[in-house]
């Protein structure tokens, strides 16, 4: 990923939370006859235990998905990388003050993505895909008047949809964050783009400021 330093996004905090804040992921393994393949799908990042302890992200496909006949995949490990799309917007120029002194501006597009390097293996036990498949609905049923759980369908439905899924476990290596956000522009320009990402397209405060480089 191209990385001009003032983009970068190095504080591994920050890249968490954007990995919460955005969990649905974009994940890239290698394919048959040196092809990729490129599946989507929710990735949780688990909790650090310690230091020492590396950390994975969680999550499963259909066992009629490709990547569950992966070669070697469920007694070994495959080279993956995971990508979180944060938000994102298109910034027009007419919302900067130097359109109205010079108009020398153009248009440019804002985003925040993660990127999360490292081996992938396949998980099929039925224990772990029963423990991932809570973890994923306590995780977005949050906030929900009444969360659903999965002890509310009965038992033998829910051994069976996990017998349709695989889990995948991705051991993290290496993450990557990059934040485009003109903060490299001048303050009042910035605050033209908030303005600009709230009124025009209704952005949420929290991803205007995101994209528009105000911290």
């Amino acid at each position: 990923m191209y990385q001009p330093n003032s983009f970068r996004l190095d504080d591994t905090a920050a890249m968490e939370r954007a990995i919460d804040q955005a969990p649905f992921a974009t994940l890239i393994t290698p394919g048959r006859d040196g092809d990729f393949e490129a599946d989507h799908l929710p990735l949780l990042l688990e909790a650090a235990g310690s230091e020492s302890t590396p950390r994975r992200l969680r999550g499963h496909i259909s066992r009629a998905n490709p990547l569950a006949d992966a070669p070697g995949a469920k007694v070994s490990t495959l080279p993956a990388l995971a990508i979180f799309h944060g938000p994102q917007a298109y910034v027009s120029p007419s919302w900067y003050p130097a359109k109205r002194e010079h108009g020398r501006v153009v248009p440019t597009w804002n985003y925040q993505v993660v990127h999360v390097r490292g081996r992938l293996r396949l998980i099929d036990d039925p224990s772990w895909l029963r423990e991932l498949t809570g973890v994923l609905t306590r995780r977005f049923e949050r906030g929900r008047p009444v969360p659903w759980s999965i002890d509310d369908a009965p038992d033998d439905y829910i051994a069976g949809m996990c017998r349709a899924i695989i889990g995948v476990e991705l051991t993290v290596e290496r993450m990557e964050g990059k934040r485009k956000a003109s903060q490299h522009k001048p303050r009042e320009e910035r605050e033209a783009i908030f303005q600009g990402l709230r009124g025009e397209y209704g952005h949420t405060v929290a991803d205007a400021t995101i994209l528009s480089g105000i911290d």
